[in-house]
């Protein structure tokens, strides 16, 4: 059994997952023009916009610290794209404050150099997988957000109809998110009585809808968000448009649904593809060891390998992207 060619292609695919993966979440959250436009519409419909937290008013709610230590603190507030990180992390609902998961991505990288130093592997091997250690740290965070984040949608509609009955009955709507909060599954319910506890603590409600919208990185609480701003700013029937939120919730669930099942195809042929490569790789190194040893043996092989896993990369990313239809 040829243990470093075993070692080299896990390690390929790994790389090359984790570097698809990052690079579309790059575009999507950076580049993506229906991103853009969604933000520019709450932006809109929140004239304060997010920097509202810097208020005076705001400064109620406690400030979520970088780091226990003080100095730790201080450094950490001169890195550039800090808070932005430290977002991510509040939406993954973990109780992960940065500096710990900066000490945990350093911990990883010098696992990695330690073992490669111990088994002998070559500097660059060494290099790539003290690099593949805090990417896959952050899938990790990645896919925990995503689960949070689709837990939130699922139970929403049923949060806002219990909302809307409840203001019905006669209850406003500060009471009705006190209902919501007690009867909603979680994660839905921590960050409805986290609403709720800011407005009684004196946040206005407009605040602390635009602090949930920070929090939950969902457009479907987006719309919850921007439908109760807009009504507080017009007037109108709250309890209705609640239940209309639910309504277009419920209906773009099923759409996206329905475009999973169509895409189903696409999606299992692109994961064939993906992996087509390195199972193949595989067998032929079980079949005739010394044929497929030539691409890590000879520097023309090596060549070959790193372009070939370049545009395996760029070609993953493309099936991807073109299988991951937002509705």
């Amino acid at each position: 059994m040829n243990t470093p060619f075993w070692t080299f292609t896990a390690l390929a695919a790994l790389c090359i997952s984790a570097l698809v993966w990052g690079l579309y979440e790059l575009w999507r959250q950076y580049l993506d023009p229906r991103q853009k436009a969604l933000a520019q519409r709450l932006q809109a419909a929140t004239p304060a916009g997010p920097e509202v937290l810097a208020e005076p008013a705001l400064k109620l709610r406690p400030r979520r610290m970088l780091s226990q230590w003080e100095w730790a603190e201080r450094r950490l507030q001169t890195l550039p794209g800090v808070n932005t990180f430290d977002h991510f992390l509040l939406q993954t609902g973990l109780a992960l404050s940065l500096a710990q998961a900066l000490s945990l991505a350093a911990g990883l990288v010098l696992l990695a150099l330690a073992l490669g130093s111990s088994l002998g592997w070559p500097a660059l091997l060494s290099l790539v997988v003290a690099i593949l250690g805090p990417l896959l740290l952050i899938a990790f965070l990645q896919q925990r957000r995503s689960q949070r984040m689709a837990l939130i949608s699922q139970a929403l509609p049923d949060a806002l109809d219990l909302m809307a009955r409840s203001m019905q009955a006669g209850h406003a709507f500060t009471s009705a998110l006190q209902v919501a909060a007690k009867d909603c599954p979680p994660p839905l319910s921590h960050e409805l009585r986290a609403v709720f506890e800011e407005i009684n603590f004196g946040i206005s409600v407009t605040q602390a809808l635009q602090g949930l919208a920070m929090r939950v990185a969902s457009d479907d609480v987006r719309y919850f968000v921007v439908a109760v701003i807009i009504q507080s700013e017009t007037g109108g029937n709250l309890a209705e448009i609640l239940k209309n939120t639910a309504h277009l919730i419920r209906e773009r669930q099923k759409i996206v649904g329905v475009v999973r099942v169509l895409s189903a195809e696409g999606r299992i042929s692109a994961l064939i593809l993906s992996l087509l490569p390195f199972v193949l790789a595989a067998l032929m190194t079980l079949l005739n060891p010394g044929f497929v040893s030539r691409l890590w043996t000879d520097p023309m092989g090596l060549q070959l390998v790193y372009v070939s896993l370049t545009l395996m990369a760029i070609g993953i990313f493309w099936m991807w992207r073109l299988i991951q239809i937002r509705v």
